[in-house]
């Protein structure tokens, strides 16, 4: 079964009570139990919803995974994972990561012992370089926020896996229709399901995704001791939207593709990152390893100026934070997604004053076009 037919029918489609084409939704905290000697499979909501569990599971399905883990948020998903490190551990990341990551790494857990190194993982020899002793895990986004830089998950995973190291991997821009890094020996793939997999713009939520039991059982404590869990009515809301997965990400990533080729051509506009160019430095490393480019992209002009003026008053593009929505939304990267990290090392990782990201909806492409090139050059 194709993923785009599995995302409909995973088992998880129909309420198996009552047949409704639809799970429902038990708003509900906490369950009757039978007797002190018998409890049932169902016992306090932080622990386990039946529509949480419909939805977990789904994505597990959608990863290739054995175990999925829902949480109230991306960070909270990411937070979560990253308590499975102790006091003394070492983090090798990418260091064009999401400016939520690089906060909570540089301050709350570098505060609880838990040290990071940013790196520049395109190149799997400064992954190797930046290994300690006290090195546990490799944290990684491909195509990362917000410059779509591509790291080779297989070579880093080869280089995980012979020292015994955990390897993350934010999938949020291509999600499992277009890329599973547990296919390729990541152990947990960790996703902002705000974005493309609600995709709606109406949910925060996020997940964990594994295939080692051991692994699950390690996630699955710190999910219910910690307790930063999806609601029920959320988890409703991401199993519909995840059914139009494939129709909205193929129309976005289709778009995107126009966009990027259009901006590329544009005088005013200096660089384009995307990497269903092939003038993108990651374009081959990315399609070995992704099933599509996706339909985030990130553009810089020639003067901040003009950067303003672009995310003032494009129109059909919300200027917005967030991504991954039907609708289009344009993003200042500088100001929304990586506030959180210093100037300084915002200029080292190229995130500029004059960096645009855009996250491409399902409006008519020529009509996004035609609204960019209108501010651009008119």
């Amino acid at each position: 079964m194709k993923l785009g037919t599995k995302i409909i029918h995973n088992g998880h489609g129909i309420d198996p009570y009552t047949k409704g084409l639809s799970i429902p939704i038990y708003q509900v905290s906490t369950f009757a139990q039978e007797s002190v000697d018998h409890f049932g499979k169902w016992d306090y909501a932080r622990s386990g919803n039946p529509t949480r569990e419909a939805l977990e599971e789904t994505i597990a399905i959608l990863e290739n995974g054995t175990h999925g883990f829902a949480f109230a948020s991306g960070m909270a998903a990411i937070s979560s994972a990253l308590l499975l490190f102790s006091p003394g551990d070492h983090l090798v990341v990418c260091e064009d990561v999401y400016g939520g990551a690089f906060r909570v790494l540089t301050t709350l857990f570098k505060r609880l012992g838990i040290e990071s190194t940013f790196v520049d993982a395109t190149d799997p020899a400064n992954i190797a370089a930046a290994i300690r002793p006290a090195t546990k895990g490799i944290y990684l986004e491909t195509p990362s926020n917000p410059l779509l830089k591509v790291t080779d998950m297989a070579a880093a995973v080869e280089l995980a896996k012979s020292k015994g190291l955990l390897t993350l991997v934010d999938n949020t821009f291509m999600t499992p229709y277009l890329q599973r890094p547990l296919e390729l020996g990541c152990d947990i793939v960790l996703h902002s399901g705000t974005k493309f997999l609600n995709g709606h713009s109406d949910v925060i939520c996020g997940f964990a995704v594994v295939r080692d039991e051991a692994l699950a059982k390690r996630i699955g404590f710190v999910q219910n001791a910690f307790g930063a869990v999806l609601g029920p009515q959320d988890s409703w809301l991401v199993l519909r939207g995840l059914k139009t997965l494939r129709v909205r990400l193929e129309e976005s990533q289709k778009s995107a593709r126009a966009v990027a080729e259009w901006l590329s051509e544009q005088k005013r506009v200096t660089e384009v990152f995307y990497p269903g160019l092939p003038s993108h430095p990651g374009h081959a490393v990315h399609n070995s390893q992704a099933a599509g480019p996706g339909a985030v992209l990130s553009f810089k002009l020639e003067t901040v100026e003009l950067t303003r003026r672009v995310l003032e008053n494009v129109e059909l593009a919300a200027f917005a934070v967030s991504l991954g929505g039907v609708e289009s939304i344009i993003s200042y990267p500088a100001k929304m997604s990586h506030a959180a990290m210093p100037p300084e090392e915002r200029a080292a990782r190229g995130v500029t004053d004059n960096l645009v990201r855009l996250s491409v909806g399902l409006e008519e492409c020529e009509d996004l076009i035609a609204d960019l090139d209108r501010v651009i050059n008119g």
